[in-house]
Order: C-alpha cells, then sequence, then structure tokens
C-alpha cells in the first residue's frame, strides 16, 4: 500500500483505538486542524464527514469486532488539505465495487453503503488502496476557499 508516512513540518499524525467513541474525535481532530486554513462552514462540515466516514468503515468494516489501530494524517499544501486514514484490518477485496453506492458488507448493522459515495462527493479527490488481510488506506484532498 501507499506510502503512509506524510513528513511534513506542519501536519499531524495521530494513532487511536478503533472504538466508535473514537469516531467523534477525529472529527474533532481535523476541524481543528484545518481551522489554520479559514474554511466556510461548508467546507468545515465537508471534511468533518468525510473523515467521519472514512474511521467508521475503519471501525466497523475494518476491524468489525476486533481490536485495532486507525491512523488519521494530515497536511496542508497552499490552500489544500490533504487527510489520510489508514487501517490494519482486513482488508477490501474489491476497492470498486466497495465504492460502489448502497453497497456494503455490513448490512445487519444497519449500515447504509454509502461512505466511500460521501467521501467522494465532499472531498476534491479520493483515493482508496486495499490490500486482502493488511488493511485499507483512504487519502482525501479538499481545496478550502475560505469563500474566495
Amino acid at each position: 500500500m501507499n506510502n503512509f508516512n506524510m513528513n511534513t513540518p506542519d501536519g499531524i499524525h495521530v494513532e487511536f483505538h478503533a472504538a466508535g467513541e473514537n469516531e467523534s474525535f477525529a472529527r474533532m481532530v481535523i476541524a481543528a486542524y484545518v481551522m489554520r486554513l479559514n474554511p466556510t462552514v461548508t467546507e468545515l462540515d465537508d471534511l468533518k464527514t468525510a473523515v467521519s466516514e472514512a474511521v467508521t468503515n475503519s471501525i466497523v468494516h475494518g476491524y468489525g469486532e476486533r481490536d485495532g489501530i486507525i491512523i488519521l494524517e494530515a497536511a496542508t499544501a497552499g490552500p489544500e488539505v490533504t487527510v489520510r486514514v489508514l487501517d490494519f484490518g482486513v482488508g477490501i477485496e474489491d476497492v470498486e465495487q466497495a465504492k460502489q453506492p448502497l453497497f456494503t458488507t455490513a448490512a445487519s448493522k444497519e449500515h447504509s453503503g454509502m461512505g466511500f459515495t460521501v467521501m467522494e462527493a465532499f472531498t476534491d479527490e479520493l483515493v482508496v488502496e486495499s490490500e486482502k488481510g493488511e488493511g485499507t488506506f483512504v487519502c482525501m484532498k479538499k481545496r478550502i476557499t475560505g469563500g474566495n
């Protein structure tokens, strides 16, 4: 999978347990980090929602009932923020199929299968890489205009 380390002087690297209550933690971390770019309320909400979906996918689909670690990284380059979410869970057998609206491997847990669709809609670029048994890497980019 993609080389995950974002060695930038202003970037962040946060590791946390794959637990449902940490989804809101990830949203707060990305919100605090991106404030330096003076995002609009819509841009901020979009990015928080995309991160929430990526982290939820890691928790629900990557680890299921198992314990695991999720890595959240972010860096800025001009007005663009890059966010990466990585898990070391079960991986995705067919990424293109998983990105289809309404596809889910956890239908019994009341999940709609819209996670990647939401990530794609709320960011400017989405890359998903996964290896069965190794984990999943999600990279999202969002241009922050700050209302300009």
